[in-house]
């Protein structure tokens, strides 16, 4: 099970300490350790030493020339309706073409949510207490059917929840979806270092590796063979979300038919900021080119900036991870080279390790580096970029926490609330809150509604009032 080989080039880096007790590891151990340490590129491990912890410019984030990017507005914020309509019945057109495939990051685990298994499979819908996943799959399943094509879903695990997310998928029969359309690959991933820029060891058999970002999907899309599929597919369109929010329209038409508009190889929704501190990223415009900015990195004093025309925030635009990619320019991204690398991020963390003799180390300061990628930074490098504005309680309500904000309990909250604005607009007449929160519990299921339009034509239907306990599907 040696591999000389390998162990020489890491020798070579200056990185022989990973395999430090190599020798008193059992042949499974070794073969373990070899394999991880295959996953390993020396070369980018000593590029990022160099330009990341080495420099003292690495991690400075450039401001100059910073200013707000513009956006399509929706029709009821004074954007053009006709241009709207055109967007969303070019995106139908490409629907109906087979053109568009879904893409879920879906490498977390439940664990802030004190759920045990991937957060995918966390169940979220007020009544039937359906999982996210299964919340997804209906939506591709009635966007499949109301455009007459198999929508492919790609979905990237983690090494973590692979497997387990293979087999809840196999469990639930797909959730009505053929085997051949959800589609599973794994997140690549990074080795932790410590300040000198040498891979530390979990254990005396297992490197510290930690997944590469979300930036990481799409060269984790290339690598894995889905792009090159998906283009035998004459699938060109991919919609990009992340699986902790259950709100999001993860098959938009409208959004899809503005990046065609737009020629667009990468689009991005945004919300209005609700104030000026909220912890989003900002979509801003840099030298002629779309960036994010992370609230972390733009100073207050910019955040709480006013347009001295409108009374808003000049940096309105936050970013909620939502964006439409082209397939080659995913393929381009992904492969690098000629200035198109997506540049890593590094955070300083406390990474259990092993010290010299083996024995393990629990460290309460950071003592050691994580690398990893963010999807939107791959937006300076696209051709035509657009950012359109959507609603919060139409696209965001992500669940992150075990409670509070952004928690399960806040996002079935604003889940009953999008039922019960749909219902209403239609004549149900349910009591609601000051904040739209009907007194009665009940859910739409997305085979029976996954937004504005489909609910409409679905609701022309029914035939029983709403009740609590109630399942619209």
């Amino acid at each position: 099970m040696a591999n000389p080989e390998l162990i020489e080039t890491f020798q070579q880096a200056g990185q022989s300490q990973v395999f430090a007790f190599y020798d008193q590891l059992s042949a499974e151990s070794q073969a373990q350790l070899l394999a991880q340490a295959a996953e390993i590129d020396l070369a980018e491990i000593a590029r990022l030493k160099r330009d990341l912890i080495d420099s003292s410019e690495g991690a400075a984030v450039d401001l100059t020339d910073l200013q707000p990017a513009p956006y399509e507005s929706l029709p009821d914020h004074g954007g053009d309706a006709d241009r709207w309509q055109e967007a969303r019945e070019l995106g139908e057109a490409a629907l109906r073409a087979g053109r568009v495939a879904l893409f879920t990051v879906a490498g977390g685990q439940g664990t802030r949510l004190g759920y045990d298994g991937p957060k995918g499979t966390f169940p979220i819908t007020p009544v039937r207490q359906a999982t996210l996943f299964q919340v997804f799959a209906e939506k591709v399943q009635a966007a499949g059917n109301r455009y007459g094509a198999t929508i492919p879903w790609l979905i990237m695990t983690s090494h973590q929840n692979h497997d387990a997310t293979v087999s809840f998928f196999a469990e639930h029969d797909f959730f009505g979806l053929t085997v051949d359309q959800v589609r599973f690959f794994r997140q690549g991933r990074m080795p932790a270092v410590d300040p000198d820029g040498k891979i530390m060891l979990a254990s005396k058999d297992a490197i510290a590796m930690s997944p590469d970002g979300h930036g990481g999907s799409l060269r984790a899309l290339d690598r894995s063979g889905s792009l090159d599929q998906l283009e035998r597919e004459g699938v060109d369109i991919i919609s990009y979300i992340q699986v902790d929010n259950p709100l999001v329209r993860c098959i938009d038409p409208a959004f899809i038919g503005w990046h065609l508009l737009a020629g667009s190889e990468m689009s991005s929704k945004m919300v209005p900021k609700a104030y000026a501190g909220e912890k989003v990223g900002h979509f801003c415009r840099q030298r002629g080119r779309a960036v994010v900015v992370e609230y972390s990195d733009l100073p207050a004093s910019i955040q709480e900036e006013v347009d001295s025309a409108t009374g808003q925030l000049r940096y309105l635009a936050g970013s909620i991870a939502i964006h439409v990619l082209d397939r080659e320019f995913v393929r381009r991204v992904a492969r690098g080279g000629e200035g198109l690398e997506l540049p890593f991020h590094l955070a300083r963390k406390k990474i259990p390790t092993v010290d010299a003799h083996g024995e393990a180390v629990k460290p309460t300061e950071p003592n050691g580096i994580k690398f990893e990628m963010f999807v939107f930074d791959a937006l300076p490098f696209a051709e035509n970029p657009i950012v359109i504005e959507t609603l919060r309680e139409n696209d965001f309500s992500p669940v992150k926490n075990a409670s509070g904000v952004d928690s399960a309990d806040s996002c079935r909250a604003d889940l009953l609330r999008q039922y019960a604005r749909w219902a209403n607009a239609h004549g149900a007449g349910l009591s609601v809150d000051d904040s739209g929160l009907p007194e009665v519990t009940f859910e739409v299921s997305p085979l029976f509604g996954y937004d504005e339009v489909s609910f409409a034509e679905s609701w022309a239907t029914r035939s029983a009032p709403i009740t609590t306990g109630k399942v619209l599907s």
